[in-house]
């Protein structure tokens, strides 16, 4: 008897079925029918991207034409199999690409490449019950793949690994075979908003000829697209929209969406000054906005788009923080209310690495955002790059199969389609909580920006542009074709439209100044801005004994019930002691600074690599239980705590995790936000967002933040990588009003500093040049008096030394002052007075003025550093203080921070050391 006879008499849907299942997950079906499906795959195995349909796998040719199946059952096979082809290659053959041919791959959907011919197209087949359809003739079920597969929109959704959210998207896509179906009043609303895109542009064209704009032309049709994103999200319950994009289009966004005042726009594109003196701006394409937005429903929702400046990506890093930072703070509990959009560049999506980090971060705990909508507005080149050179993938959007997102592929000259993908897009991240990817092809109709010459570089291209109509007249057309509207009633809304931007023109023209609103103005309610004057005044941090006390033995006391591994135990209870015994080191005053902040209301954020432990084990905000690595946070179980602790070791990435911490701090000023480095210098794998958010967002976009940076930094032998945290390159972006920079010798003042950056009615980053001997150090430790009844001290005298017995005043700043005061000590040079600089901006001059004054008799004045001549403080000092004559003590100028030889480094770091007591020695 035949062994596979049961084929014959099964049902072949059931096999359809059973196929597809397998298809989606093989584990998930019976292991003799997953045998009998490889066997198929096999036979079938030829089908790949190296071999054409002349060598297309034939089952007959292993089993089922050998008796072991029916025909038929091949058959239904092989269009599962079609199906199947679709699904996972439909995107490659699609018509998105409107102003050029698509590239052709190969193996094609062709039907010899699944053993099937145009005979079989008449044959009604079972497995269309597979698209859940009816049983259909094959001609049928290739009309629907190619409606839902291979029209205006391709999609990549099956290398995704949950059966669940494979089957949801096939269910959506295959309703009105993935086309769009909006009532007439939709689709003149769409209309409408499509029609202000280009009358925008068309209107700054002629109004600002040459001016650069970065225009949207080209891909407009992401303007009703936000509109009905924004709309639909509303109704779904989201709450705030937070968006981050590059310069092209944004104008027309922020008009057009956003509800920017065009009079504000004209007058910067008139060049006009601003109303404030404090900030010096930005160029018109980089500003951000808050707004509130009424749906045409009555619900409102809080729209932000984020400022950036042209270091392309490096936005959505911190609108992934800025959404975060109001998830935690407004919906903790749902955070499907705060919608990150992330608008991207072709070029810059593919190329710019910090897109992997943050893609990277969507699904880790501490920086989460419950998905977001990454859309990329793809000119197709990149400034004069082609394509074909600006990435090894086949698309610019691969990216995001990093997290097995899905990807849509749409033609932008079909309005209704990228609108449709849109809410495809919002459903998906509000059914799974998860990233999703539009890409929006179109073109750009100018070069980079207005004044450039595409034709240099592109004439084949731009020919074909020229001629190409925009996406409102293609969409108006087919309108007036449907009888939806007429030609009057285009070129109504395209003259009120302009009638409204010329009487704008006009009033905006009427005034002096260019007004810039404030960026999240209702996070910072309260807030002030102030100069370095005010930067320098004297901030009330002392806290009541009692409750820090308290503190004390709460975050030194490990629960009972739990065990842990005998060195943690022993450190916490050191802890307990210490205090006890009037004795606080760095770790313990850290942890009380954090502790009394949380008392009083203050939300606590630290975020980096190894944070919770701390890189050189200090810390220990987060321990675990033994047995089960179970974690306690004690600074979690204060009795008193108002505020919210939280702690998270990054992943290994410093540019995308600052960036992300700057913007959590930007939308909540009343999170304590900390971002450490593992080592100081890995800080400059974050570089730009230092020299473009941190250093001068204030003075750009006129928008506080209170973001810390710890890094550590000290010369102990470690090498050119783990000395130097670059304390010059922070003090060279210092002016005016933007920033601190510490560099603390003691836990109290450290405890001081950071209670004073959140009990001030303003906000700087604060830039700390954190201790690594110095943890442990047995001189580097506080009293409890200097905790609760101190405060921050920009600079700290010397109070062992008989003043007038002093000839030389050595200025010092961080680990350097003990081993010069070792030094000091073992040669009895008791004319030597060591001044501490703990804040070197603001530059405390004044209280600098003081001190010297009150060394009547010294005549040698020193400046002191262990890094080389040309790093460290010397070139700030040299630039900032000249209040007397001062020679250097370091080393000389070298390349790398620090020798790699353990003994070439201490030489040279005790040359250093003499200099300061011998003055002949100076170089």
């Amino acid at each position: 008897m035949d062994r596979f006879s049961f084929l014959n008499a099964a049902h072949t849907e059931f096999f359809a079925q059973l196929y597809d299942q397998y298809l989606v997950n093989p584990d998930s079906v019976e292991p003799s029918w997953r045998s009998f499906f490889q066997g198929f795959d096999f036979g079938m195995a030829t089908f790949n991207e190296e071999n054409t349909g002349e060598h297309v796998a034939n089952y007959a040719a292993t089993s089922i034409d050998k008796g072991q199946a029916s025909e038929k059952l091949q058959k239904e096979f092989n269009v599962l199999k079609l199906i199947d082809g679709y699904r996972t290659r439909g995107h490659l053959f699609t018509e998105t690409n409107p102003v050029r041919e698509r590239r052709s791959y190969e193996p094609n959907l062709d039907l010899v490449n699944f053993g099937l011919s145009d005979a079989d197209l008449n044959t009604v087949f079972d497995a269309a019950k597979v698209i859940g359809h009816q049983p259909q003739t094959l001609k049928e079920i290739i009309t629907h793949l190619k409606n839902v597969y291979c029209q205006h929109i391709g999609i990549e959704y099956m290398y995704m690994r949950k059966p669940d959210v494979i089957q949801w998207i096939q269910n959506r896509i295959n309703i009105n075979d993935n086309l769009p179906n909006f009532d007439n009043e939709e689709k003149k609303h769409i209309l409408g908003k499509l029609n202000e895109a280009v009358s925008f542009e068309n209107f700054l064209h002629t109004k600002y000829v040459g001016q650069k704009r970065f225009s949207l032309e080209g891909g407009e049709s992401i303007i009703p697209a936000l509109d009905a994103l924004i709309e639909s999200a509303a109704e779904k319950g989201v709450e705030h929209f937070v968006m981050g994009m590059a310069h092209r289009g944004r104008l027309n966004i922020l008009a057009n969406i956003f509800g920017k005042a065009t009079q504000d726009i004209f007058s910067e594109f008139d060049g006009k000054d601003y109303d404030k003196e404090y900030f010096d701006g930005d160029v018109k394409y980089h500003l951000g906005l808050t707004s509130e937005r009424k749906t045409k429903s009555g619900k409102k929702i809080n729209i932000n788009l984020a400022p950036n400046p042209s270091h392309l990506e490096t936005v959505g890093a911190v609108i992934e923080g800025i959404a975060r930072a109001k998830q935690d703070k407004y919906t903790p509990d749902d955070f499907s209310k705060v919608l990150p959009i992330a608008v991207h560049g072709d070029a810059a999506v593919a190329g710019q690495g910090i897109v992997y980090e943050i893609v990277q971060m969507a699904q880790l705990d501490g920086y989460k955002t419950g998905g977001t909508i990454h859309i990329v507005i793809n000119n197709q080149v990149g400034f004069t790059t082609n394509y074909q050179d600006a990435r090894s993938s086949t698309y610019c959007t691969d990216v995001a199969k990093v997290t097995l997102s899905p990807v849509l592929h749409v033609n932008s000259d079909d309005t209704e389609a990228v609108v449709h993908a849109m809410l495809f897009a919002l459903d998906f991240r509000m059914q799974f909580g998860r990233d999703v990817f539009i890409d929006l092809l179109g073109y750009r109709k100018y070069g980079h920006n207005e004044g450039d010459e595409p034709r240099f570089t592109q004439p084949v291209l731009y020919k074909i542009i020229a001629k190409h109509r925009n996406p409102r007249d293609i969409y108006a057309e087919k309108l007036i074709t449907a009888g939806i509207v007429d030609a009057a009633y285009i070129t109504k809304i395209e003259n009120n439209y302009k009638d409204k931007l010329d009487e704008n023109l006009q009033a905006s023209r009427k005034k002096d100044l260019t007004i810039i609103k404030p960026f999240l103005q209702d996070e910072w309610k309260g807030f002030e801005q102030v100069s370095d004057d005010v930067m320098l005044q004297k901030f009330d941090t002392k806290f009541d004994k009692k409750k820090l006390d308290q503190i004390a033995n709460e975050i030194s006391t490990l629960p009972s019930d739990k065990k842990f591994i005998s060195k943690i135990t022993k450190i916490v209870n050191e802890r307990k002691t210490m205090f006890d015994n009037n004795v606080i080191d760095w770790g313990t005053a850290e942890s009380l600074a954090y502790g009394t902040l949380l008392t009083e209301g203050f939300d606590v954020r630290i975020s980096g690599q190894d944070v919770e432990r701390g890189t050189f084990s200090h810390r220990h905000a987060v321990v675990k239980v033994e047995d089960s690595e179970e974690e306690v946070i004690l600074l979690n179980s204060l009795k008193d705590k108002k505020g919210k602790f939280n702690v998270f070791n990054s992943f290994l990435s410093e540019y995308g995790v600052l960036g992300f911490d700057y913007g959590y701090a930007l939308a909540n000023p009343n999170a304590l936000t900390i971002w450490e480095a593992q080592f100081g210098d890995f800080s400059n794998g974050a570089q730009i967002m230092i020299d473009q958010y941190i250093s001068c967002g204030e003075d750009k976009w006129n928008n506080q933040n209170g973001i810390v940076l710890l890094l550590p930094h000290g010369y102990e032998g470690q090498g050119a990588e783990h000395s130097s945290a670059r304390m010059e390159r922070y003090l060279q972006l210092c002016a005016r009003h933007n920033m601190y920079v510490a560099d603390c010798t003691t836990p109290a003042n450290f405890y001081h500093l950071l209670r004073r950056q959140m009990k001030t009615k303003f906000r700087k980053p604060l830039i700390h040049f954190s201790p690594k001997s110095l943890l442990r150090h047995p001189q580097c430790v506080s009293t409890q008096e200097d905790l609760f009844n101190g405060h921050f001290q920009e600079t700290i005298d010397d109070t062992s030394v008989d003043k007038k017995k002093v000839k030389t005043v050595v200025f010092v700043t961080g680990k350097f002052y003990y081993d010069i005061l070792a030094e000091r000590e073992n040669n009895g040079r008791n004319d030597v007075a060591l001044v501490r600089v703990e804040q070197l901006f603001p530059l405390p001059v004044e209280q600098l003025k003081a001190i010297i004054a009150s060394y009547p008799n010294a005549d040698d004045y020193v400046w002191a550093q262990e890094e080389p001549k040309n790093m460290g403080a010397y070139s700030y000092m040299l630039m900032n203080f000249n209040l007397v004559p001062w020679r250097l003590a370091s080393l000389k100028a070298y390349a790398a921070p620090a020798a790699g030889s353990h003994t070439r480094d201490r030489r040279r770091h005790a040359d250093a050391i003499r200099m300061v007591f011998d003055k002949n020695l100076f170089r």
